[in-house]
């Protein structure tokens, strides 16, 4: 058995969070061990402050980190390819002090990601040609000099601590450029800083992989990049390090799976892939229109969706170990923005495919009876094009909308499927060597006059949810439909004081106003980034939503059965078409990187959340009230 394969059983127990808060447990002094922290019923939020950048849409707020010792927060501002340093003194009030510049490392490099355990902050630095060999540097956060910096993988997107304080790790995406003539190898760095001014990096990469390609992708692990073999088309996303620091889990996001490593020998162990799910079941359903004016989140048979997540997060709870993931969904789309590769219109479809590459589709144009000529010079993939000249719907499938043999009828609505972008990539009827089987346009099936494909299924973008799994990859809870069920309800309420209803902006944008049911088509509410907290015997996830914008709150002490105990989105302004130009009074849009202090670390005593917000550009920081019956 091939070790991608070996999945282990996951007892699932309904029990309390382990948590290790004893005291000296030699004892010497025979003073006796800190009271536990009481354990809260419940937690709200209450918004404290913010800090704005001033940059609207320009990426200047992602990723917060704190340091105690000197109550700053390093937040990673892509706009300036910086780190700036926030006091966080006034936590009412924070305020920038400095901001590190890594051109002495790498000309033109960026910081795409922040993290601090004890007195050293990790950053992962993107070279100025982000193909090339990226760089962790390492440096003293009540100084802020730099200790060291040593060379990792191609694009470092994310850094992690492991809790011994022994290793940092970063996941190096590898991302290609965007006519994909160069695609670098996603990795893993290991890097060992027991030494902070002398660290070894290991790199763990996927090389030994690239021989069971077939059996990875009949596993449901998704390796289709242009001439991809594994390692090239793995792109490691987030990391998660379990309590003991032996073992790491990294999304690797756009492969719908999740790496596990083993962080002393630094060797990738297994590739779990995370399935399917199934949109045609009760409690799955989605929004799948941007253009019927209203709210209707329903089951569709034949449509399932991708998790695809982005942040991941592990926690112990009854003696296991469990994995909790943001399910963003994302789409491969390079050179989207060149026409070489679109062609042009009367071109006759000669796009060029070594220009780009772009996997997302509407339903509306992937199976109109016509077929894919009419997009041609607009957004018709060029590598859609060359597999066929249309594509139809199986009728023993969608039939439910119309779907006949040789008719997509009205499942290409566009208060139906036609709206929902999908991949072209997969769901099409292949035979026994993955080739496509073709059919006429009339559905017949002909693999030598047939020039249609037959799509039995279709593939939508993110699970609109969270997820938690156990270590060997196998779901342990999903959210379902529940995060779009609770915005359409007249319990949900937006802005600081909680009071618009979040119906009237069900699955806005972040970038506009007036965009009710925008998202609905793409990925809805995009749950994207999360942190988690433990308050007493209790774990609760911070969840953020990426396009409808604000925090969830969950209590996920047992793994099994996660109740939402708050929401809290403070945009406060939801109908400036440009809400750039009243950015001091817009709020909070797009938060993409959240970090619980806990109340012994945080100025006052309380416990604290930060949210980076990458569109508004602000840091905004929350009270954590615990809540007691």
């Amino acid at each position: 058995m091939k070790p991608w394969l070996a999945f282990g059983a996951g007892t699932l127990l309904a029990t309390t969070l382990l948590t290790g808060c004893g005291g000296d447990s030699d004892n010497d002094n025979d003073v006796a061990p800190p009271a536990a922290d009481p354990t809260p019923s419940s937690v709200k939020l209450n918004f404290l402050g913010r800090h704005s950048s001033g940059q609207f849409d320009e990426s200047a707020a992602e990723i917060p980190a704190y340091h105690a010792g000197s109550q700053r927060l390093f937040v990673v501002n892509a706009n300036k390819g910086a780190l700036d340093i926030l006091s966080l003194a006034d936590p009412a009030n924070p305020t920038l002090e400095d901001t590190l510049l890594t051109d002495d490392i790498s000309a033109g490099s960026e910081v795409n990601s922040v993290a601090v355990q004890g007195d050293l902050v990790a950053i992962a630095v993107q070279a100025g040609t982000k193909t090339d060999t990226g760089f962790l540097a390492l440096y003293n956060a009540n100084t802020l000099e730099r200790i060291s910096f040593v060379p990792v993988g191609a694009l470092p997107d994310m850094v992690a601590f492991t809790p011994d304080g022994h290793y940092v790790l970063t996941a190096n995406e590898g991302e290609p450029n965007d006519d994909y003539s160069v695609d670098p190898e996603g990795s893993i760095s290991v890097i060992d800083i027991r030494d902070p001014a002398d660290p070894q990096e290991a790199r763990a990469t996927f090389t030994a992989f690239n021989g069971q390609q077939a059996d990875l992708q009949a596993a449901g692990v998704r390796i289709y990049g242009p001439n991809a073999n594994v390692a090239r088309d793995l792109e490691p996303e987030y990391i998660a390090i379990a309590d003991d620091s032996t073992t790491a889990w990294v999304t690797l996001q756009e492969n719908n799976a999740l790496a596990r490593l083993d962080i002393a020998s630094a060797t990738v162990t297994d590739i779990l892939p995370l399935g399917e799910k199934d949109l045609s079941l009760d409690g799955n359903g989605i929004d799948a229109s941007d253009e019927d004016g209203e709210i209707n989140i329903r089951t569709f048979d034949g449509v399932v969706g991708l998790y695809l997540p982005d942040a991941i997060h592990a926690y112990s709870a009854g003696g296991g170990t469990w994995l909790v993931t943001a399910n963003e969904g994302d789409a491969r789309a390079w050179g989207e923005d060149n026409d070489a590769y679109w062609g042009t219109e009367g071109s006759g479809c000669a796009g060029d495919p070594s220009q780009g590459f772009v996997e997302e589709f509407r339903v509306k144009h992937l199976v109109h009876a016509s077929g894919f000529d009419r997009r041609c010079g607009d957004d018709l993939p060029p590598q859609l094009r060359g597999l066929a000249a249309g594509a139809l719907l199986n009728p023993a499938t969608f039939s439910y909308c119309g779907a006949t043999a040789g008719d997509p009828g009205d499942c290409r609505e566009d208060d139906v499927l036609g709206r929902l972008n999908v991949t072209w990539t997969e769901g099409y009827r292949t035979d026994d060597n993955g080739d496509p089987v073709l059919f006429t346009a009339a559905g017949v099936e002909d693999n030598v006059n047939g020039d249609r494909l037959m799509y039995d299924k279709l593939y939508a973008y993110g699970g609109r949810s969270f997820s938690i799994w156990s270590e060997d990859g196998e779901l342990v809870f999903d959210s379902g439909d529940a995060i779009e069920q609770f915005l359409a309800s007249d319990e949900c309420k937006l802005g600081t004081q909680r009071s618009i209803p979040c119906k009237d902006y069900f699955n806005s944008g972040h970038d506009e106003g007036n965009a009710f049911d925008s998202r609905s088509d793409a990925k809805g509410p995009e749950p994207e980034g999360l942190t988690l907290g433990h308050l007493g015997d209790k774990t609760f996830l911070f969840l953020g939503l990426e396009r409808m914008g604000g925090v969830l709150v969950y209590d996920i002490t047992d793994p099994t059965a996660p109740q939402r105990v708050d929401y809290l989105n403070t945009r406060d302004d939801w109908t400036t078409d440009d809400p750039g130009s009243v950015l001091a009074a817009a709020g909070d849009l797009g938060p993409e990187g959240l970090v619980f202090i806990p109340a012994e670390d945080a100025p006052g005593g309380t416990a604290l959340l930060v949210v980076g917000n990458e569109v508004s550009g602000t840091t905004s920081v929350y009270e954590v009230e615990s809540l007691f019956d």
